[in-house]
């Protein structure tokens, strides 16, 4: 079943307002039942708007190959990914506009789920046309502080023809549970310890931002 909604956020002053209580209230729920959920027309157009512009704006050099694993066990790999990263750092108003967003939903499902979210961190994402990441958990070797994983689309116009899909897996019965196409404002959250997921190839350049609320960490 497909757990889609949607919410479109209202700017507030010269900066953008969170998710409405109401939405927090629905994703909560849908977590809570389902582990996951897809919403459209995310964050409010504005902000998509200055996403879009701050991830255009960035130069050949500011991406970097995507690799597998963190720190010492980091390390590239062709065959899995082919994407390019750039992290998202908070120095320019857009991502720190985004960080206030994500930063409310941070406290709202705390406050509501008791999930124990203490941090957040992530990078913008560009698949050039053909580039993929296959099959892969967002809970990294040794570590287990990842606990609900986020996607956010910067693509529009995008049309069925385009691909690049996410696929979620259920972890428990290894099949597809949602393909999700990646349209300009569709924003994706889930359990990172419940739902393999990969990227499809598309069929131009994919942009997105890929994220992670993260817990304190044990080791």
């Amino acid at each position: 079943m497909k757990r889609q909604i949607n919410d479109i956020s209202v700017a507030s002053g010269h900066g953008f307002s969170g998710p409405k209580e109401q939405t927090l209230d629905t994703i909560a729920d849908a977590i809570q039942q389902h582990g996951y959920v897809v919403l459209t027309d995310a964050l409010n157009s504005g902000l998509r708007e200055c996403l879009e512009a701050r991830i255009q704006a960035l130069g050949h050099s500011d991406w970097k190959l995507a690799g597998i694993g963190r720190e010492q066990g980091f390390h590239l790999n062709s065959n899995i990914r082919t994407d390019h990263i750039h992290w998202i750092t908070g120095d320019v108003p857009a991502e720190t506009s985004f960080h206030t967003w994500m930063e409310t939903l941070r406290c709202g499902l705390n406050q509501r789920l008791f999930m124990g979210l203490f941090d957040f961190e992530a990078h913008f994402s560009k698949y050039p046309e053909g580039a993929f990441y296959q099959r892969h958990s967002d809970v990294l070797s040794g570590r287990n502080n990842r606990i609900l994983s986020m996607v956010f689309y910067l693509n529009p116009n995008w049309g069925t023809e385009d691909a690049g899909a996410l696929v979620l897996y259920s972890g428990t019965e290894n099949r597809p549970i949602e393909t999700i196409a990646p349209k300009l404002g569709t924003l994706v959250l889930f359990l990172s310890d419940k739902f393999p997921h990969e990227v499809m190839k598309a069929n131009r350049s994919r942009f997105s931002i890929a994220g992670w609320f993260r817990g304190a960490e044990q080791r």
